[in-house]
């Protein structure tokens, strides 16, 4: 028998109402099997009395008995199935938390591999096979596994969820359709599900473009902690040279203060001495000569006292101490001194760290020969300019300035800061700054900052003054030989700096630029040779 049964399919031993294999199976008139349990419950709802699989009629409720040796088949076959169950299911995933256990599957849960919405099961490599082979069960529908199953029957209608009712938005029934739903635009379930894919992909879309902004932000703002990491550091270590030039002038104002009072108390220490050695010096004398006239009372030798009295009536030679005296040094106005002086170091020193920190942002500088005047004569390296007595013939291009004598640089700058030098050293007039991309570049130009330029000069050899309305002078203690030009874009700010005396010259606040920002240069006319060294743009350097 056992041979037997290895030549036994698996259809063989399904009962065709439960589609699982026989428990008590039975035997009607017309040969067919079924479990015992299965046709009876179908025969108590079900008259006449007619065989599920070949439609026979039987009008008396026929006798039915477990047959014996099906029985038995069904029972090899159930402990044979059992076996494979148990040898594959220690080749099959254990369900861990999160997965889809299998619904079959008694003691250990196996992983499921699929759902069916026929069975509302989900079943394990195992447990899916006769999905696979059986005809009736082939024609179910199976899914990927999902949990709840029941979930997917319309608790109405107790019908699987095929069907989208487009109007009510919601999952319905063939029944739903007919009974609750008539005149709605209804579609199957892979229809709306294809059009809600695309809409869900497009979504998808749309938050990975928000999540890119937001990591473009995210390296924005670490960028932004960095250049503050970055300033902040340098603050700290121009701080630490401030405070540590600071600490060491004090020091060394505070050693000087000490040894101009120690000096001026050890002169009237001197002075005092050398008084009280000729003072001393006079008491001894005189100290002596009353010894002598002592001496010379007590004598009883009258020749002899007559004889030497004239001469010890004079009085030594002394001076006269009345109007001599020691008046204490005075200190008045020493600290005073010392301490002012200590203030004008520490506000150079400060000067000199604001000039590094805004030398920090130099940029490289040439001029633009397509903008200069034909009467401008350039270097080849672009870094110098200055003003000939012959108009060149050149293009009259809309970037060429004409007739002011002016030029631009090629870089232009839009965001940010930068920081240039230009040595103006042996000239009467000059014009420096920066100009916005779109200025008048002919005929009468206006230099102020509503007009696009932001710039500072000299004019008549000694009067320095910023272009705006009105002009403003400026009070120098000195000639500048070098000026720096620093611009903040996002601030608004444009600062010029005599770099020598490290000191600021002037400064536009509260600028607004929307537009590019161009280094502009105006080495003025020549005025018969006075006016002829050239504006040179210096290399950017920290040595004052």
């Amino acid at each position: 028998m056992s041979a037997a049964s290895c030549q036994l399919t698996e259809d063989q031993f399904l009962c065709s109402i439960c589609l699982d294999v026989f428990t008590d199976p039975v035997t009607i008139p017309c040969g067919h099997n079924f479990c015992k349990t299965c046709i009876t419950q179908h025969w108590s709802v079900n008259v006449p009395y007619k065989c599920p699989n070949c439609k026979d009629i039987f009008y008396t409720k026929p006798k039915v008995q477990v047959n014996t040796f099906i029985s038995e088949m069904a029972a090899q076959f159930r402990q044979s199935a059992q076996q494979k169950v148990s040898s594959s299911s220690s080749e099959q995933q254990v369900s861990k938390p999160g997965e889809v256990p299998c619904d079959v599957c008694t003691g250990t849960k196996l992983k499921a591999l699929k759902s069916c919405l026929v069975c509302l099961a989900s079943d394990c490599e195992t447990h899916l096979e006769p999905h696979l082979t059986a005809k009736q069960l082939k024609r179910h529908q199976l899914i990927d596994p999902v949990e709840n199953l029941e979930g997917r029957m319309c608790t109405k209608h107790d019908k699987l969820l095929e069907l989208f009712c487009k109007t009510d938005q919601m999952c319905v029934c063939m029944l739903c359709t007919v009974l609750d739903h008539q005149g709605h635009s209804v579609v199957p379930l892979k229809e709306e599900y294809e059009g809600k894919k695309v809409e869900l992909g497009k979504t998808d879309a749309e938050i990975q473009q928000m999540i890119q902004k937001r990591r473009l932000k995210i390296q924005e703002m670490k960028r932004s902690v960095e250049l503050s990491k970055k300033d902040a550091d340098r603050e700290i270590a121009a701080g630490v040279q401030v405070f540590s030039a600071l600490k060491e002038s004090v020091e060394r104002s505070q050693a000087e203060l000490i040894d101009t009072i120690k000096e001026k108390q050890r002169e009237t220490e001197k002075q005092a001495e050398g008084f009280i050695k000729e003072l001393q010096q006079e008491i001894s004398e005189l100290e002596e000569r009353s010894s002598e006239v002592e001496q010379l009372s007590q004598s009883e030798d009258h020749l002899h006292l007559l004889q030497s009295s004239p001469s010890l009536n004079a009085a030594p030679p002394t001076k006269d101490w009345t109007g001599v005296s020691i008046r204490p040094p005075s200190y008045e106005g020493t600290v005073v001194r010392a301490v002012n002086q200590l203030e004008e170091t520490l506000s150079n020193q400060m000067k000199k760290v604001e000039l590094k920190r805004v030398q920090q942002y130099a940029v490289d500088v040439t001029l633009d020969p397509d903008t200069a005047h034909p009467k401008l004569i350039l270097s080849d390296d672009g870094k110098q300019v200055s003003c000939g007595y012959v108009e060149k013939k050149l293009p009259d291009n809309p970037e060429r300035f004409d007739p002011c004598i002016y030029v631009i640089a090629k870089q232009s700058f839009s965001s940010g800061r930068f920081y240039y030098e230009v040595q103006v050293k042996g000239k009467t007039h000059w014009t420096l700054g920066v100009a916005r991309e779109l200025i008048n570049r002919k005929g009468v130009i206006t230099q102020r900052p509503q007009d696009g330029y932001w710039t500072i000069g000299l004019r008549n050899k000694n009067e320095y003054y910023a272009p705006a309305d009105p002009s403003i002078r400026l009070s120098l203690k000195r000639r500048p030989e070098k000026v720096g030009v620093f611009v903040d874009y996002e601030e608004g700010l444009v600062s010029f700096y005599d770099f020598d005396a490290a000191a600021l010259i002037y400064s536009f606040t509260g600028c607004c630029f929307t537009q590019k920002l161009y280094p502009f240069f105006s080495p003025c006319v020549s005025g018969g040779g006075k006016n002829s060294a050239p504006l040179m743009i210096s290399p950017v350097s920290e040595t004052f």
